[in-house]
């Protein structure tokens, strides 16, 4: 991966004490874990540095602890899960610092693998503190950041390690950074972007980054509505940001100045009540009655999503087309989700996905695995999505 530093340059490890930063912030209810797809995406990299005879030592966060240390927020379930899912012990320490991190490594043998508890126990984390980043770096002899999702952070454990230590990308950190620079850093074009979600003020950053870098931008979900309104059209009680009309016309003007085509819904799936299996009708996007709310995209709508697709060499996609948890508001978003599979595993598209209702739209689709790359980063994706910097990925460059 040029650009950083991975597993392939780390060279021998054997005996070495390996702190891997992972994002361990998984869902968790009566002190099991219910998804273990963020410690599945770490198995790799934990699987190959043991293999190699590296002491593995893992540092996570777990929840926003306010006041230290709590058994609601304790990693030492989740020692439990990662042990499952690797298919071997992992050991577990009471600290991420001091004297019980200190025994727990002292007391590893190569090829062993230990959590050390939640860092955000200690508020030094968050603020970086060098001397809190001494503590952490005085149980390791290398640095492997695998948390990507955590990447936007500039913390004691996501970037101030790198500073004091060797420092490598994890294999899920290098396969999240090679699928962002094909999405977006060095893209095949055409270059195609689907955006969806309730609102612009949320994603103002995103459209004026997105405008620039791609051919055209499918802006679906709530956030639909705020532009059309900005061209004049009626959206009834649909949700609309009103006040954010000359914010989304700017980004209409700054689309054409930049060649991109922006595509906004034709018609649209329209319904008096949010709720599942309410009476709803599709009609013209310039026919919706005054006390109707668009809920989805129709299907001229949907088509017109697809023939963009069939267009596009590279599609990113972040947001829902419509309100896709209740059915039958779903439609659309399965329907380009499903369209968008079938060319990727058909070899002509490179398709990136990220962002919570992302994932978990792909998902009641059916087709997250079809996808080229489907982040679990959730702010970190956006905020590169954004082209922020993000500090854990500054850090670790050559």
């Amino acid at each position: 991966m040029a650009g950083f530093k991975t597993l392939d340059d780390i060279g021998a490890v054997s005996g070495k004490r390996v702190l891997v930063r992972v994002d361990l912030n998984v869902p968790v209810a009566d002190g099991k874990v219910t998804d273990a797809t963020r410690i599945e995406r770490i198995a790799p990299t934990i699987a190959e540095l043991s293999k190699k005879g590296a002491k593995v030592i893992l540092l996570a966060h777990f929840g926003r602890p306010k006041d230290g240390p709590s058994a609601e927020f304790s990693l030492e379930p989740i020692a439990r899960a990662a042990a499952d899912v690797l298919g071997r012990p992992v050991g577990f320490a009471a600290d991420c610092v001091g004297d019980k991190a200190a025994d727990a490594v002292a007391a590893m043998k190569d090829g062993d693998v230990l959590l050390l508890e939640n860092t955000r126990f200690y508020k030094a984390e968050e603020k970086n503190e060098p001397g809190f980043t001494e503590k952490l770096a005085a149980n390791g002899d290398i640095y492997v950041n695998d948390a990507f999702s955590a990447a936007h952070r500039a913390h004691a454990s996501t970037e101030g390690l790198a500073r004091h230590l060797p420092a490598y990308a994890g294999r899920t950190m290098q396969a999240e950074l090679d699928a962002l620079e094909k999405g977006l850093g060095n893209p095949v074009r055409p270059v195609v972007a689907i955006v969806g979600g309730a609102k612009v003020s949320s994603k103002i950053d995103l459209l004026m980054n997105l405008v620039k870098k791609v051919d055209a931008l499918v802006i679906g979900g709530g956030m639909a509505n705020t532009f059309l309104a900005a061209r004049g059209t009626d959206v009834g009680k649909s949700l609309c940001e009103h006040d954010l009309a000359d914010t989304a016309k700017q980004i209409m003007i700054e689309a054409a100045e930049a060649g991109c085509a922006i595509i906004l819904p034709a018609d649209g799936v329209v319904a008096k009540e949010f709720k599942a299996g309410a009476a709803s009708e599709t009609v013209a996007i310039s026919d919706v009655p005054a006390d109707g709310m668009i809920l989805d995209v129709g299907a001229k709508t949907v088509q017109s999503v697809n023939d963009w697709i069939d267009r596009a060499a590279t599609l990113v996609w972040n947001g829902p087309l419509g309100a896709f948890e209740i059915e039958p508001f779903d439609r659309a978003t399965v329907a380009a989700a499903k369209h968008a599979a079938a060319r990727t595993k058909a070899g002509k598209l490179v398709s990136v996905a990220g962002g919570g209702d992302t994932v978990a739209a792909l998902n009641h689709a059916g087709v997250a695995d079809d996808f080229t790359y489907v982040s679990t980063a959730g702010g970190a994706f956006l905020e590169w999505m954004e082209g922020k910097p993000l500090p854990g990925v500054e850090v670790l460059k050559r």
